[in-house]
């Protein structure tokens, strides 16, 4: 059984001073004519927005949906013209006579002779900024649609796709980046090792210079990530006003309430290309937070950034010096397994220190509250092997987080990965018991043999007594992971929010795992358990079972299992994954 961890309360109170900007006017799409020119505003170099020339073709009606259209124009600037719509513009504002009248968002094509993009009414944009901010839900990512050709025709887009914000990932290393884009890509997030990063973990609470005010057409970052490791979306401010601002002209994830940074961004360059150029971008100061992840734009309020998850990754030292990587991650029940297994990879894989290629083991120390704690520790058979379980490794962070008690979230979550002198991978060769039949009182011996990772054979004599009660049962020896164990007893792996009553049950629950590493060893019986929360009594009488479940069907669950009636823990510090079991019947 896995369960529980993680998210925190650790906000970043960078409060500048942001003069508000005069009320602009905005154009309707029926003011809207074919040929009329305007200026997109967006930040090619550095931090100073520039405009370059458009030229409206038309408004295509509903295309988004009942009532979302999308303004077509032709990008006219020989400098766009050359590279088209740029990932990083999106949210860039479009003005025709001094009047806002919407926001660049979609790419219309690839490889076409005449560049075109799609712009969000400004009545959209105003649509998303003007929603109630509400308490983020735990909600199931809806990733934003991305482009994806057929093999027959690849250079036609079948949707309009939206421009992908430019997310950059920095204090990764491009292995770490390839080993967790399978599980960005699956929320959306398709993220490039390109950018940096100038927000250090320590110093984010505190700027000496003001970040300069941000207006429509600045640079703009919204951050998952911030610390030694930064993974932000770039795009570009579509509107200020007074404290509220919008930007992107299109959902970045699709989240709907959130509580994500806003940061200020330096656009390096601009990479063109004949498929998708791409803004190069450095992340800096947070100067907000982003409320609103729709379909039309993010919005949000300038000021103190939001609660994020505080993360520490601290590798044991193994020379003259220890290693730590310090970060905050946004909370959110899908996001943060991926992003805080991103920075954990970079720790473990992502360096040169050579020390941890025996294998090492991770402990997680997470603080809820000084009366809430869970510690949990795992063992690795080295950084390829971590890199291996990836997929499982994130599946169980998704797991703990699945709390549905409290609005509570860990105050800290420390990692401490120490260096195995050994490998910990090992081979069983032999598990055989003396007997299959053997009489109450008495005792058998189960003999077990492993080899270690480099080949040496091990023998142990383990003998286990037979109490009196047992006679007449027909029972097992199991042999096998603790995990595994607790699966054969009717624990189940993910824990059913109508099971338990409680945040502090459910932490209970999960403190009463197995161990993970090693072996264990238990003689047991076939049970039908009956279950009250996470507490399990063999084989009630009918008449209190009905009674139970009458009162409470989901609390009071019937399952059939089997039940310990001895246990002990082999082969501690070692891996193995072997699972065998064996048959004992016990006699008078």
């Amino acid at each position: 059984m896995r369960h529980g961890l993680f998210l925190v309360f650790f906000a970043f109170l960078i409060v500048p001073i942001f003069a508000a900007p005069p009320a602009i006017s905005t154009l309707s799409i029926d003011e809207l004519r074919p040929g009329q020119r305007g200026q997109v505003w967006t930040v090619f170099r550095g931090t100073e927005p520039e405009p370059f020339e458009v030229e409206v073709t038309g408004v295509v009606r509903n295309a988004l949906g009942p009532g979302k259209s999308l303004i077509l124009c032709q990008l006219t600037d020989p400098r766009v013209q050359n590279m088209g719509a740029v990932a990083g513009m999106s949210g860039s504002p479009l003005y025709i006579d001094g009047k806002l009248a919407g926001a660049l968002s979609y790419q219309i094509q690839r490889f076409e002779t005449v560049r075109y993009a799609g712009f969000t009414p400004a009545a959209d944009l105003a649509e998303v900024r003007d929603k109630p901010d509400l308490t983020p839900v735990k909600i199931r990512v809806t990733p934003v649609a991305t482009f994806n050709p057929t093999s027959s025709d690849r250079s036609f887009a079948s949707t309009y796709t939206p421009l992908q914000p430019a997310f950059t990932l920095s204090g990764l290393s491009p292995q770490v980046v390839d080993l967790i884009a399978p599980h960005f890509a699956a929320l959306g997030l398709n993220a490039t090792a390109l950018g940096g990063s100038t927000l250090a973990a320590a110093s984010a609470a505190s700027t000496s210079t003001p970040p300069a005010p941000l207006r429509a057409g600045s640079a703009i970052a919204v951050a998952l990530a911030t610390g030694d490791i930064t993974i932000a979306g770039t795009g570009t401010v579509s509107s200020v006003d007074g404290q509220r601002i919008t930007a992107f002209g299109h959902a970045m994830l699709a989240l709907g309430d959130v509580e994500l940074p806003l940061c200020t961004a330096e656009i390096v360059t601009i990479l063109p290309s004949n498929l998708t150029s791409v803004k190069i971008a450095n992340t800096g100061a947070i100067v907000g937070t982003i409320t609103q992840d729709r379909l039309s734009a993010v919005s949000g309020t300038l000021g103190p950034g939001p609660a994020m998850t505080a993360v520490q990754v601290e590798i044991a030292p193994t020379s003259l010096t220890a290693r730590t990587l310090r970060f905050q991650v946004a909370r959110h029940t899908q996001l943060t397994p991926a992003l805080i297994a991103a920075g954990l990879t970079q720790a473990i894989v992502g360096s040169n220190d050579g020390a941890l290629a025996h294998g090492f083991s991770i402990t997680s120390n997470i603080s809820f509250s000084p009366t809430q704690t869970l510690t949990t520790r795992s063992l690795h058979a080295g950084p390829q092997a971590f890199a291996q379980g990836l997929n499982q490794f994130v599946r169980s962070l998704a797991q703990d987080l699945q709390n549905p008690y409290e609005k509570i979230f860990p105050s800290s979550i420390h990692f401490t990965v120490e260096a195995l002198t050994t490998n910990p991978a090992v081979t069983v060769d032999l598990f055989q018991l003396s007997r299959a039949t053997v009489r109450a009182g008495e005792t058998i011996t189960a003999t077990l043999a492993w080899r270690d990772f480099q080949g040496e054979a091990h023998r142990e004599i383990i003998t286990l007594p037979i109490d009196p009660a047992w006679t007449g049962k027909t029972l097992e020896i199991i042999l096998g992971p603790g995990p595994a164990l607790d699966e054969l007893t009717g624990r189940p792996a993910v824990i059913a929010a109508a099971t338990l009553r409680s945040f502090d049950s459910y932490l209970s629950a999960m403190r009463d795992d197995r161990p993970r590493d090693g072996l264990c060893l238990a003689i047991a019986e076939k049970s039908t358990l009956f279950s009250d929360e996470t507490t399990s009594t063999p084989e009630i009488p009918g008449s209190i079972e009905r009674i139970a479940r009458a009162a409470d069907e989901a609390r009071f669950q019937k399952r059939d299992a089997v039940l310990p009636l001895f246990e002990r823990h082999v082969l501690s510090g070692k891996l193995t994954s072997v699972i065998i079991r064996r048959p004992l019947r016990v006699v008078d």
